[in-house]
């Protein structure tokens, strides 16, 4: 049996760059009792900005909780005008699955969590059309169908938000939805909702986008997945990656070894997403190896 990995805390750190950012935060968390498993940090010079990543572990630590967030905005964060995130390894985000009628990047998030590569709890699959209900049902997971329409479409999306409150969803991953998320939907899952897009941004956008690229003869194609905000397709990057094609190639090729691109790209984002290894910064990511 693989013993329980012991219950660590996750700081995310962001605030001006000056001296002592890092002694002031490890001193914090060892008079306390922890014991530091990972710290990385970057210093961004342009902006003049520092950020930082680390765990501790707490069995030994002597602050519970509440007394850990009010401790470490007097002592450190408070004083250096930090913006600062608290998790814990032992919290598991709650995730849905936002599908419309391509069943790639479900399938491979889905087999991903049975194989608990993905440490997340996924409550339920949302989707525009009843196709995939089987696909998600073979996995036990609820699979929901809210079609939509510009007249419905309001309302629609009031009914999945009560829907996404009731079940505790704090995470949505857009795996392929052929939908454009309402600002107001947005707002309520500020840099909560990742996207998956078939191509490096803002490349051969709409319709068709392999298609497009076949008839350019391009010798690479790529995904892009990032955060979802207001600005269609402009969110805050995650993860990006290329493949190599050639004129050997047809459509139906870069379609597929597109497909796989994107199921990639899209686990390696909500890996680092529910990892807490991201920062957003402006409009841009910090991604925590």
């Amino acid at each position: 049996m693989i013993p329980t990995p012991p219950r660590t805390a996750i700081l995310l750190i962001a605030c001006p760059d000056r001296p002592g950012i890092v002694a002031a935060v490890a001193d914090f968390i060892q008079r306390h009792g922890g014991n530091i498993v990972y710290l990385d940090q970057h210093v961004d010079r342009q902006e003049d900005a520092f950020f930082m990543r680390i765990e501790w572990q707490l069995d030994a630590f002597d602050l519970d909780d509440t007394r850990l967030i009010s401790s470490f905005q007097e002592e450190v964060a408070g004083p250096r005008a930090m913006d600062w995130q608290l998790h814990y390894s032992d919290r598991r985000p709650r995730v849905a699955l936002l599908v419309s009628k391509d069943a790639h990047c479900l399938y491979d998030l889905l087999s991903r969590h049975e194989a608990d590569e993905l440490d997340i709890d996924i409550p339920l699959v949302l989707s525009n059309h009843a196709h995939l209900r089987g696909a998600t049902e073979r996995f036990g997971i609820p699979f929901h169908v809210f079609p939509i329409t510009a007249a419905t479409k309001a309302a629609q999306e009031a009914a999945e938000h009560a829907l996404l409150v009731e079940n505790a969803i704090d995470t949505l991953v857009l795996a392929r939805y052929m939908q454009i998320l309402s600002p107001e939907m947005v707002a309520r899952y500020p840099h909560r909702i990742i996207n998956i897009h078939h191509s490096f941004l803002p490349a051969f956008a709409g319709a068709r986008p392999y298609h497009q690229a076949y008839a350019r003869g391009v010798k690479i194609i790529g995904a892009t997945s990032h955060y979802v905000t207001s600005d269609l397709d402009e969110g805050p990057i995650i993860a990006q990656d290329v493949i190599r094609v050639s004129h050997k190639e047809s459509v139906t090729d870069f379609v597929r070894d597109g497909k796989d691109l994107e199921k990639i790209v899209l686990a390696r984002a909500v890996r680092a997403h529910v990892g807490r290894k991201v920062l957003v910064y402006k409009n841009r990511t910090i991604v925590f190896t």
